[in-house]
């Protein structure tokens, strides 16, 4: 894990706003200390869930969207460090493991135009250098014993999530996805609109299911594909659910955990999904926060959750007052998954 930047004890006290009275997160969540073996750390520990940060967004340039999911991280790491330590979720139960290093990537990509043939093909290659670390991470987590927690960045990691995930248990596994857009394109060169369709060309995904897909900005070509592999890639669609009113939101979700839970499965939550979150392909129309909470508390209880995704939440992109609050809401659904998750069903 040469690219790894693990978190420090002193990195999380800068991030923690301590108050007389008050335990926060950030004075319970564990780091790993100074020169120790990190797979021995994370085996030994009694932690079980591992906070992974990923702070690009080259496969959003590289898929034609707005920069800016790279400072996401950052903002969640401040969200979550503030949460009260209590007996309703504790921080002790987290380990910040840290954050990949993508610094160099990101400056390689500064001026780069994703309408150049040459510099698109630039873009694809640092995502699949991206890839490589991202997979290898997620599986020596997994290997571990623990659940990985990943904070994107694009939604070019899904990915590295399923690949590692795939690897350390040994077999494919499947996929559930929050999201506006399938992210199962053409196999182009790797971007954020294609994770889910390279690690099923590559046989590391199972089952994929998209949950509340946006009909307006789903191509015709993509609904055909998908057509054809409905034994293994299913969806449904936000306007069926939420404005005809066809479906039931609650009897979805259902409907969906009963084709993927016979194996382990990830969660991956896009965060354009939302209305007026800022993001690289940000919406006026979607499911509420309210929704995403009760869907990764549902998805999360199941003994198969693997691990947990939140990506393209740019704050960088939002010039109000108000841009703190994405790493709120990242907390937030951080803590909804572990509170789930630690009474499997």
């Amino acid at each position: 894990m040469d690219k790894l930047i693990p978190f420090t004890v002193n990195d999380l006290a800068k991030v923690t706003n301590h108050r007389s009275g008050e335990i926060k997160f950030g004075e319970k969540m564990i780091t790993i200390p100074k020169g120790v073996d990190i797979i021995d750390f994370l085996k030994e520990s009694e932690a079980k869930y591992v906070l992974l940060g990923i702070p690009e967004d080259i496969g959003v340039r590289a898929n034609y969207g707005r920069p800016g999911a790279a400072s996401a991280w950052e903002s969640a790491l401040k969200g979550i460090a503030n949460i009260q330590h209590n007996r309703f979720c504790k921080g002790s139960q987290i380990i910040i493991l840290g954050h990949i290093d993508v610094a160099q990537e990101m400056r390689d990509v500064e001026n780069l135009d994703f309408n150049d043939i040459d510099d698109r093909s630039k873009l694809s290659q640092l995502v699949e250098k991206i890839d490589k670390e991202v997979s290898h991470i997620i599986f020596t987590v997994i290997k571990a014993g623990k659940t990985p927690i990943i904070i994107g960045g694009g939604h070019n990691n899904a990915y590295g999530n399923i690949k590692g995930s795939a690897l350390a248990k040994g077999k494919p596994i499947n996929a559930i996805n929050f999201d506006a857009h399938s992210d199962f394109r053409i196999l182009e060169g790797r971007h954020s609109g294609n994770g889910f369709s390279y690690a099923y060309e590559e046989g590391f995904l199972k089952k994929y299911f998209i949950f509340g897909l946006h009909e307006n900005y789903t191509s015709k070509s993509v609904l055909d594909i998908i057509k054809k592999l409905e034994d293994r890639v299913r969806y449904n669609t936000y306007d069926s659910i939420n404005i005809r009113e066809e479906k039931d939101f609650n009897n979805e979700m259902i409907a969906a955990l009963e084709f993927i839970k016979t194996d382990s499965f990830g969660i991956e939550i896009d965060l354009d999904a939302i209305p007026n979150i800022a993001s690289s392909a940000m919406t006026i129309s979607g499911f509420s926060i309210e929704q995403l909470r009760q869907f990764i508390s549902y998805f999360g209880q199941h003994k198969n959750a693997a691990y947990l995704h939140i990506c393209e939440g740019a704050p960088d992109l939002d010039s109000s007052p108000n841009n703190h609050l994405i790493g709120k809401l990242i907390g937030y659904l951080i803590t909804d998954f572990i509170k789930a998750n630690h009474e499997k069903v």
